[in-house]
């Protein structure tokens, strides 16, 4: 794999993804208290969006009607879907009251939800190609790292199985639409196996043989602590040639991106720096971009807390190193202000500040990994 060429990025039909990307998430087809511009103006390439959800609100049949989440969301750029299979995972494992998972697929009922919902290997497909995204994602049987090998065992052969059934189901799909090269979406099957290192070869293997477009790495990235599980996400890398594009679905903390992009990783996504900028944690670089080496043990970000009564009176940006929106036109004092008010515009400028945040963060990633 060490003289494999790395590829900068991905074709899709709305344009292509330069690696690395960090794409926030826009669960149920908004990204919280940002608009389509915005997002284009943070220098965003991608949004991430969950059937999951989309299907209970506001539902496939209006997301179809409207001519699909594109058109829906006015976001004009790629657009990820999630199968879901995470969120029911969570769903069920939290209270088996809420649901069942079979050989055939996801049966679950969400609290004060009015009926069930079945998710299958194929109806997910259907769902992701119904609403016109640009990569669906393969149903899987999602663990816990901490999970019974017996169990792991079986959420592997469940999740080949229905990787398998997705992938014929989305050629099914793609001989009826017509798609071409240029215009298909691509898929992506997720790599489980929790914590055995035998499970995610088989897993991997299993699916390289089936064929995909790219993978992501399934389950949780994190221990109980919150630190990242470094040597499975490096063992599952490892076990992916490197021409196809690994997403490390969920992670989004701006050292985990750093790390995981040098493991080889080249996707992202989570709320986090979005939800962080909602409740005034707001991400700021330690020195100027151009000294940033991402070396073991470098200060190179910290947190700033919009509530800390220092900044009621200061009159700078948040950050120096910083060119987004609320940076050029905002104090410090002003957002504590506005934050003070709950009032929705800090948390429209916080969330542009920490997005941007993210994109020269993966530039300078960027730069360091792929540049030629």
């Amino acid at each position: 794999m060490t003289n494999e060429t790395i590829p900068a990025g991905l074709h899709l039909p709305t344009g292509d993804l330069r690696y690395p990307a960090y794409l926030p998430d826009g669960t149920y087809g908004v990204v919280r208290s940002v608009d389509a511009q915005d997002l284009a103006d943070c220098g965003m390439q991608a949004l991430m969006m969950n059937s999951f959800h989309l299907m209970q609100r506001p539902g496939s049949l209006t997301i179809q009607s409207m001519g699909g989440l594109h058109r829906f969301s006015g976001w004009q750029g790629p657009i990820f879907t999630d199968s879901g299979g995470f969120q029911a995972y969570s769903l069920i494992r939290q209270d088996p009251k809420f649901g069942v998972i079979q050989e055939r697929g996801l049966s679950f009922q969400p609290e004060g939800a009015k009926r069930k919902f079945l998710l299958t290997p194929e109806k997910s497909v259907q769902l992701q190609a119904g609403y016109a995204s640009d990569v669906i994602i393969c149903l899987d049987d999602c663990t816990h790292v901490d999970t019974g090998v017996d169990e792991q065992r079986k959420a592997v052969r469940r999740t080949v199985d229905w990787a398998f059934r997705s992938k014929k189901e989305y050629q099914r799909i793609a001989a009826q639409k017509g798609w071409t090269e240029e215009t298909r979406p691509r898929l992506f099957a997720v790599i489980q196996g929790g914590g055995s290192e035998e499970l995610r070869r088989e897993c991997a293997s299993d699916l390289l043989e089936i064929g995909f477009d790219g993978f992501g790495v399934g389950g949780w990235p994190l221990d109980a602590e919150g630190r990242l599980l470094t040597d499975i996400l490096t063992l599952t890398r490892s076990l992916v040639p490197r021409r196809f594009p690994m997403h490390a679905l969920g992670v989004g903390h701006p050292q985990n991106v750093a790390d995981c992009t040098a493991m080889g990783y080249d996707i992202f996504d989570s709320a986090m720096p979005t939800r962080d900028a909602r409740h005034a944690r707001l991400y700021v670089y330690a020195k100027p971009l151009d000294q940033i080496q991402f070396t073991q043990g470098e200060t190179w970000m910290r947190y700033l807390y919009v509530n800390d009564e220092k900044h009621i009176r200061t009159q700078d940006p948040i950050s120096p190193h910083c060119d987004c929106h609320t940076c050029r036109n905002y104090s410090m004092g002003y957002l504590r202000h506005l934050f003070k008010l709950n009032d929705t515009l800090f948390q429209r400028l916080a969330t542009i500040h920490n997005l941007r945040f993210m994109t020269q963060l993966t530039g300078l990633l960027r730069e360091k990994y792929y540049a030629a």
